[in-house]
């Protein structure tokens, strides 16, 4: 065999060639042959006669070099790589893949039309190198651990403000849900978890890092260095109440789910709202009602055991009265209670030094005493105070007496000055 024909012959080829020829040198018998290449007797037969008739070539499978029968037409090849070009350029081949299906009829495999997209220069390889990190097995049962955090992007791409994805991930069965807000702080935090609450219950455990709104980052008192705790923050307070487990990570790839989740995300959820020119906090939220379904069907797996660790609220339990911001102010003598530079005035009869404000997500203040809830009214026009005359600050002006002044004459004594006498004289 010459060895430019070597290089035709792919390796399992090799195997069987080897093989056919040491039965046409009468080495081993046809039927030995079809065990050792686990072929039937009669495929042996037919290697063996094109060996005979063709020589070593005679091995290669008569297909090599054929269009597949189910290859497709190049017309939609073509079609394809135009609708990605006008609608879907930058998606990746297996989002591509989905949305020419759904919106066009088109069935083409993610592999195919990754290799069309790389012929035509549309889409790169892209090779990621990252640090070994040691994997994490699941929780085993729903509900038992949740992932929550904040993704700041430009979710929009331009088409409106940048705003912050509130994500919820479970970590047994990578169930997500999420929502948009303006920013990532205390009061998101708050509703979006109390949305979440309503959908699927309570989660045994939340599982987040060290943002402030989430861990506070104030100093122990004296009093709470002896009892051994630490301060908390008013969303952590809210899951002390409801009986959550509290769990901060030490970095961002510790919570990997939840960090997997937005970049996937910031790709698909990004561009499905690009299609539908979506720009705005409110269409977004609308939208993501009827994605998270979709979302959840396609990703999310079974837990490894049965069992849903979710609580329902206890009955009287009201999370408007634990989601929410709790101060307390003091009530002043006209009961009048000052609060985020607002002046709120009671009109309810109380007997009370200080009072309990409620700040919920939803703009809504309410006053309390003792667990009672408090009418009120808010403020709108402080009366205007009288202004003071400014006090001079300064030495005193010295005022110096006239030469003819009677000070100037005044004697002690026998000879003191008597105004009905003319400077100088005597008594």
């Amino acid at each position: 065999m010459a060895g430019e024909d070597i290089v035709m012959f792919r390796q399992g080829e090799l195997k069987r060639l080897h093989v056919i020829r040491k039965v046409l040198e009468r080495v081993i018998k046809q039927v030995e042959a079809a065990k050792i290449l686990a072929l039937s007797y009669r495929q042996v037969q037919r290697c063996v006669q094109r060996v005979k008739g063709e020589g070593d070539k005679g091995i290669v499978h008569k297909s090599r070099g054929r269009a597949s029968n189910r290859r497709l037409a190049d017309r939609v090849k073509e079609r394809v790589i135009k609708l990605y070009r006008k609608r879907y350029k930058g998606f990746g081949p297996t989002l591509a893949v989905e949305k020419l299906l759904e919106g066009h009829g088109l069935k083409v495999s993610d592999e195919t039309l990754r290799k069309w997209l790389l012929e035509s220069g549309d889409w790169k390889k892209v090779r990621r190198k990252g640090v070994h990190r040691q994997w994490r097995e699941r929780k085993e049962h729903l509900g038992e651990m949740v992932q929550m955090n904040g993704s700041h992007h430009d979710w929009f791409e331009g088409r409106g403000s940048e705003c912050v994805l509130m994500g919820y991930i479970d970590d047994a069965t990578g169930e997500a849900f999420g929502r948009f807000y303006e920013y990532e702080g205390t009061m998101p935090a708050m509703d979006s978890f109390r949305r979440y609450i309503k959908r699927s219950g309570v989660p045994r455990s939340v599982y987040l890092d060290k943002h402030t709104t989430y861990k506070s980052p104030a100093k122990p008192s004296i009093e709470e260095e002896l009892q051994g705790v630490e301060p908390l923050s008013e969303f952590e307070r809210a899951l002390q109440e409801l009986g959550v487990e509290v769990i901060h990570a030490h970095s961002p790839q510790a919570k990997g789910r939840i960090e997997r989740l937005f970049g996937t995300l910031q790709d698909r959820l990004v561009k499905e709202m690009r299609l539908r020119g979506i720009k705005s906090i409110e269409e977004a939220n609308g939208f993501l009602e009827e994605y998270w379904p979709i979302y959840n069907r396609k990703f999310a797996v079974g837990a490894r055991e049965q069992g849903d660790l979710h609580r329902s609220l206890p009955r009287g339990l009201s999370l408007d009265n634990i989601l929410c911001v709790k101060a307390g102010r003091a009530l002043r003598n006209d009961f009048t209670v000052a609060y985020n530079k607002k002046l709120y005035q009671i009109e309810d009869q109380v007997r009370a030094a200080k009072v309990k404000v409620h700040e919920r997500p939803d703009g809504s203040i309410v006053i309390l005493s003792k667990d009672r809830s408090l009418k009120y009214r808010e403020i709108l026009t402080r009366p205007v105070k009288e202004k003071k005359q400014p006090v001079r600050i300064g030495p005193k002006k010295t005022t110096i007496p006239p030469k003819d002044h009677y000070w100037r004459n005044f004697k002690f004594g026998k000879g003191r000055y008597d105004p009905g006498i003319s400077t100088g004289s005597k008594l």
